[in-house]
C-alpha cells in the first residue's frame, strides 16, 4: 500500500517541476512513514550541526579551565564541563563533525564497494564468483568490531585508517545483497536483448544491472550508516579511534567512566548523541526498506 501511494503520487506529478516532484515524494514518504521521516530529520539536523559547528560552539572544545572542572549543566555551560574543565556542549558538537564525516564516508565506501563487487561477481558467475564469494565468507567469519580493531592495530590511529577499518568489514554484507539481485536480473529478457544487439559485459553491468540495485543500495547505505557511527564510537571508547586532540563521542564516554557517579552528565550527553545518531540512521533505513523493497509491499 505504501509503495502504491508513492507510485501513484509520482505518476500524478510527472508534469510538475523537479523541485515540486521531490517535495511531493518527501511529503508522501513522511505521511506513510512518520517515524522514518522523524529519523531523517534527526540526521539532517546532525549534518547541519556538523557543517556549521565552528559557528555554533560557544567555547573552543580543546580549551581547558581547571577552575571550572566538573561543572554541572547551567546557563554558562549547557551540558556542564569534564574533568579538565572543557565545555561538553562544544565537544559534543565537534564530535558530531567527526562522527558524521567518518560515518557517512565509511558507509559510502563500504556499501558502494560491496555493491559494485557483488554485481560484478553475480553477473560473471563461474569460477570467479565461486572463489570471490569464499573470500567474502572468510571476511564475514570475523566479528565486525574485532576485524575493525585488528585493522586499527595494524595501521595505527588516524582518521583515514578509522574510515578504512570501518568500511572494509561492511563490504561482504553489501556484496551478498547486490550479488543476489544481479543473479536474479541477469537472466531477464531485457538483459538477453542487450546481449543480442551486441552490448558488452561492462555496458550491461553498469547500464542495465546497476539501476536495478539502486533501491537495495539506498537501503544498505542507510542501514550501514548507523553501524558505522556506532563502530566509530566503539573504537574511540577503546582508544583506537580518531586520535587526540580531535573530540570523539566514544572517547568522551571512556573519560567519563571513573567520574560517572560524581559527574553523570559527562556520560549522559555523549551517550545520548550516539543513541540519537544510530536511532536516526536505523529507523530511516527501515522506512526506506519498507517503501523500496517490493517483497515487503503491503497489499
Amino acid at each position: 500500500m505504501v509503495m502504491s501511494m508513492l507510485t501513484s503520487a509520482a505518476i500524478r506529478s510527472k508534469t510538475k517541476s523537479p523541485l515540486k516532484r521531490a517535495w511531493d515524494i518527501v511529503w508522501n514518504f513522511s505521511k506513510a512513514k512518520p517515524l522514518g521521516a522523524g529519523a531523517g530529520c534527526i540526521l539532517i539536523v546532525m549534518v547541519i550541526i556538523a557543517i556549521f559547528g565552528p559557528w555554533i560552539m560557544p567555547y573552543d572544545p580543546l580549551d581547558s579551565n581547571v577552575r571550572d572542572r566538573f561543572q554541572a549543566p547551567s546557563m554558562k555551560y549547557l551540558m556542564g564541563t569534564d574533568n579538565l574543565g572543557r565545555d561538553i556542549f562544544s565537544r559534543i558538537i565537534a564530535g558530531t563533525r567527526i562522527a558524521i564525516f567518518v560515518g557517512i564516508l565509511s558507509a559510502f565506501i563500504g556499501s558502494t564497494g560491496g555493491v559494485l563487487l557483488g554485481i560484478i561477481s553475480g553477473y560473471l558467475g563461474g569460477r570467479f564468483d565461486l572463489y570471490f564469494q569464499r573470500f567474502m565468507d572468510m571476511i564475514m567469519a570475523f566479528p565486525y568490531l574485532i576485524l575493525a580493531i585488528a585493522i586499527m592495530a595494524v595501521l595505527g590511529s588516524s582518521i583515514p585508517n578509522v574510515i578504512l577499518a570501518i568500511a572494509f568489514p561492511m563490504i561482504p554484507v553489501a556484496n551478498r545483497i547486490a550479488r543476489s539481485v544481479a543473479i536474479s536480473v541477469k537472466e531477464a529478457t531485457f538483459i538477453e536483448s542487450a546481449r543480442a544487439v551486441g552490448a558488452g559485459q561492462t555496458r550491461i553491468i553498469f547500464r542495465h544491472v546497476l539501476p536495478n540495485v539502486v533501491a537495495s543500495y539506498l537501503i544498505i547505505l542507510t542501514a550501514t550508516l548507523g553501524a558505522a557511527i556506532l563502530a566509530e564510537a566503539s573504537l574511540g571508547f577503546l582508544g583506537l579511534g580518531v586520535p587526540p586532540p580531535h573530540p570523539s563521542w566514544g572517547r568522551a564516554l571512556n573519560e567519563s567512566m571513573q567520574h560517572f557517579y560524581s559527574s553523570p552528565w559527562m556520560a549522559i550527553f555523549p551517550g545520548l548523541a550516539i543513541s540519537l545518531a544510530v536511532f536516526g540512521a536505523n529507523f530511516l533505513g527501515d522506512a526506506l526498506r519498507d517503501v523500496l523493497d517490493p517483497r515487503l509491499k503491503r497489499i
